[in-house]
């Protein structure tokens, strides 16, 4: 019988456009795991967080981040973690770290994450997300809307935001993006 080896496919075939000086690239590279606090386990998770990544537990509407893993506060006992990562282990990898401090599910097909960048990122993300994105300090986050699709905006520079959605979205959501982006380049 013949081997056959499965491998994960990113959800829009790793789409990476450039318009006129700005970026949409599907971060295909990335592992979401969701972390949830057991009832009077919050010490010990943080510490799992401090020692594991030398993350803290960030405050709402904040991400905390060390070198490339990201934590994102989604709920007052919930956060994602965001980390590149290239096999189907991420949950087990997190959950090994913790210790057992946190419940965890891995998230990673349940999202797309799309990074947009450059000088007219703002203007089109305006055009889409009601979140006042120009007050969002750099690690700020937020969930909102992005034409009719739900979505979470994680700003990681003056000019930089992840954006998460459903991944049953997918292709709308590039879609609502990239028209944006047109619209004002």
């Amino acid at each position: 019988m013949a081997e056959i080896t499965l491998e994960a496919a990113p959800v829009l075939g790793g789409t990476s456009l450039e318009l006129s000086g700005n970026r949409i690239v599907e971060r295909g590279d990335l592992a979401i795991v969701s972390i949830a606090t057991p009832l009077g386990g919050g010490e010990a998770l943080a510490e799992a967080l401090r020692t594991g990544w030398s993350l803290d537990v960030p405050e709402p509407t904040r991400s905390s981040l060390d070198g490339t893993v990201r934590a994102i506060r989604t709920s007052p006992d919930q956060m994602m973690l965001i980390f590149p990562h290239a096999t189907p282990d991420a949950e087990a990898v997190v959950q090994e770290r913790l210790g057992g401090t946190g419940y965890t599910t891995d998230q990673t097909d349940s999202w797309i994450v799309l990074e947009v960048t450059g000088p007219d990122t703002l203007s089109a993300m305006e055009r889409i997300c009601p979140l006042d994105l120009p007050s969002l300090e750099i690690g700020g986050t937020g969930r909102t809307v992005m034409e009719h699709i739900g979505a979470m905006a994680i700003r990681t520079g003056d000019d930089a935001f992840l954006l998460l959605s459903a991944s049953s979205s997918a292709g709308s959501f590039l879609h609502a993006v990239e028209t944006s982006f047109r619209h004002v380049t």
